[in-house]
């Protein structure tokens, strides 16, 4: 196991700092970029392609008139989310193994 294994849905901090912020909980589109701190369009771009991925699902709703979107982790999203954190508690037992 190697620091190749990482899913390229992990070779991003943006996408890790997202999946990151909805682990605990859904979260408004303002509010996970708040967190991240990241740009609209970026953040709009990696939220897109997670989408796509099927780790996160989208709901937008008008509360009163104005419009609301909010990101929820699927299951999916979840499984892997758990998946490259043992991975990455896998590469650093094997790292300090290796000293």
């Amino acid at each position: 196991m190697n620091i190749n294994s990482i899913p390229e849905s992990f070779q991003s901090k943006i996408r890790i700092a997202i999946i990151s912020t909805l682990i605990t909980g859904d979260k408004s589109f303002n509010e996970i970029k708040e967190i991240t701190k990241a740009t609209d369009g970026n953040l709009s771009v990696h939220l897109s392609k997670l989408e796509e991925m099927g780790y996160l699902t989208v709901t937008k709703e008008f509360i009163g008139k104005k419009p609301r979107t909010t990101y929820s982790l699927t299951e999916t999203g979840r499984n892997e989310f758990v998946e490259y954190v043992f991975l990455l508690e896998k590469l650093l037992t094997d790292a300090k193994s290796q000293n």
